[in-house]
């Protein structure tokens, strides 16, 4: 059985990545071509013909419709048929499923599960993205071939970085340091502060800390697999407060995971910063830590998925980190056997129903 939750949003592409061109993408291990209509509106639609399942991206466009690229049938922005060419008459069958899309933030978000469950309201804000007080800038699409859900853990453990992450994001000064975690409300949060200890490398060099520094992680999931992680420094001697952190250098770096196969998934990453508001190239020093930091999470991850698609002799030890991953999981299995028991009981005939 799938670990996919299918009525959710997801991060489908940055909004630079779609434009007239019919392209494929894969989400939750479904094939979607997704365009730009002529008023500027992101289409996404069923990459497959329902006549001989030659994917559409594979066809071209005939104004905002798309037309099979075997035998002609086109279908329009809803998914329906509109021609077949040599009949009239148009079958019933004649369709492709269509999903609905919303953009913000120069971010294109997809619905994959039951469209008339898709409630905008419900896609992940935050009031930075839209304060002049801070600056929004967009990463890049970190493709790493792992399980979304160890992907997703990964951005709710802050214990991890004093190892994976000694000359960037962490130190030794935060591996005794306990980590508190939160499970109640719609994030799982987990969090520690390091008092007056040596600045990590990303703040040397972005923050230009030299003396120790008071510094802080808030790692906030958000089910399915949105993560916010809430960093930064102050200098020692100020002791700020943890309700202050905006007195300090604070950064947000956001991921939005987007579940590609059971094995494969894409982490497009951005970050909010409360400094050097007006300096391109902060963005470009920030970005260069980063890319050193994540792919760091990429070995990782990549070479724990190698392990976990070995049979396994024994299960796992857990420990006193693992609350926040374990909560998550349930979480998920939770929300997939909901989505599972309410399509049994729609479907009339469940004696019938096949679930991959």
């Amino acid at each position: 059985m799938s670990n996919f939750i299918r009525n959710a949003w997801y991060v489908a592409a940055w909004s630079t990545e779609i434009d007239d061109d019919l392209r494929r993408f894969t989400i939750l291990g479904d094939h979607v071509v997704m365009y730009r209509k002529s008023d500027g509106g992101v289409v996404a639609l069923e990459d497959r013909c329902p006549h001989r399942l030659l994917p559409l991206s594979k066809g071209k466009r005939v104004g905002d419709n798309v037309q099979c690229g075997y035998h002609g049938l086109t279908f329009d922005c809803s998914g329906a048929c509109v021609r077949v060419p040599g009949q009239t008459n148009l079958p019933k069958s004649a369709y492709v499923e269509a999903f609905p899309t919303e953009e913000r933030h120069g971010i294109v978000w997809i619905w994959m599960g039951d469209a008339a469950r898709a409630d905008t309201s419900k896609i992940f804000d935050m009031p930075e993205f839209t304060d002049p007080g801070w600056k929004v800038h967009h990463g890049d699409a970190l493709h790493l071939r792992s399980n979304y859900l160890n992907v997703a853990e990964n951005l709710v453990d802050p214990a991890h970085v004093s190892f994976v992450h000694p000359t960037t994001l962490g130190n030794a000064a935060s591996e005794n340091v306990p980590v508190h975690v939160q499970t109640e409300g719609e994030a799982i949060v987990a969090w520690r502060w390091i008092r007056d200890a040596e600045p990590i490398g990303f703040f040397k060099g972005f923050g230009g800390f030299t003396g120790n520094v008071d510094r802080w992680h808030y790692y906030y999931l958000y089910t399915p697999c949105t993560a916010v992680i809430d960093f930064g420094s102050a200098p020692a001697e100020e002791a700020i407060a943890e309700d202050e952190r905006d007195k300090g250098v604070r950064i947000f770096a956001l991921h939005f995971i987007t579940p590609v196969t059971e094995t494969y998934s894409i982490d497009r990453w951005m970050h909010i910063r409360n400094t050097a508001l007006d300096d391109p190239e902060a963005e470009t020093t920030m970005d260069k830590m980063f890319r050193t930091a994540f792919q760091e999470d990429k070995d990782i991850l990549e070479a724990v998925q190698e392990e976990e698609n070995r049979p396994a002799k024994r299960r796992p030890i857990r420990i006193a980190i693992d609350k926040g991953p374990l909560v998550y999981r349930k979480r998920i299995n939770d929300l997939i056997e909901l989505e599972r028991t309410e399509d049994l009981a729609s479907d009339p005939s469940p004696a019938f129903v096949y679930h991959d």
